[in-house]
Formats: C-alpha cells, structure tokens, sequence
C-alpha cells in the first residue's frame, strides 16, 4: 500500500467512532471543512493537502477521486434558509478528478457528478454530468471527453 500522507490519514480517520472528532478539527485546522457524515470511498487523495477544500455534510464521494485545493461541494442556494433549500445531496463518482478551485454546486435535488469526469480549474459545475466527461468554465459547460 502506498504511503499515505497526514491529510489522507485525516481525511479517514473522521469516520472512526473514538477519535474522528479530533481527526475532523485536525483536518478542518489545516484548511479542509470534510464533515464527519461526507462518506467517501477507497483511494481518495487530497491533492497538496486540500487546503480551501469545503464538502457539504450531505455529499458521497467515490473511490480514487482527486480533490485539488480550493474544491467546493455544496449548495447553489446558498442565499436561502436550510429549510427552504431543495438541495439533496452531491454524489461524485469513481476516479473523478476535481481540478484546483473547481467549485461543484447544486441547487436542487442530487448534483452526479459520474465516474471518470474531469472538472478543470476554476471550473462552476451547476448540473450532473456523464461518464468521463471533461467540464470547464464559468459556468461549466462540457468540452470533451476523457480517455
């Protein structure tokens, strides 16, 4: 197994029942807001650490993603209470790769960003996507397709 790297170690480490909620402040103290509910799959990487990284606690993260820094998962409305939102959840994929600053947003029901898409840099993902999609742009709009 490959060595895994202090945020990576964190970043599991949230979901164990005895000492997950020194793992979170651990993680969330070197810039990563990853609540203890986000469930995420076998071979994440937090990419340089996943400083600036911000997942809502209703995202599922697949396996062998790659967060850069700067990500956001969350919601689009962001301007109304919780309460009225009809926000549902993000759920990204298997071997997504969500590229530096990308910010994925959903306003309504469950955003899928589908396995194997790339969100570049920047990028403002504001609707599902299809497998192995490349997205960019503000806001994003498809502009290829992963090999």
């Amino acid at each position: 197994m490959a060595r895994r790297d202090l945020y990576t170690r964190l970043l599991y480490a949230r979901r164990n029942p005895l000492w997950g909620g020194l793992a979170y402040r651990l993680l969330k103290l070197l810039g990563a807001e990853v609540p203890r509910s986000v469930e995420i799959g076998e071979g994440v990487v937090l990419e340089h650490g996943g400083f600036g990284v911000v997942i809502h606690s209703a995202a599922r993260i697949g396996s062998r993603v790659k967060i850069y820094p700067g990500v956001t998962l969350g919601r689009a409305d962001v301007h109304k209470p919780m309460e009225q939102s009809e926000f549902k959840s993000i759920e990204v994929g298997d071997d997504v790769v969500l590229g530096p600053g990308a910010k994925v947003l959903c306003k309504e029901g469950v955003l899928k960003v589908s396995n194997g898409t790339v969100v570049g840099a920047n990028a403002v993902l504001l609707q599902s996507t299809k497998e192995n999609e490349v997205w960019a742009g503000v806001p994003a709009k498809k502009v290829g397709r992963r090999d």
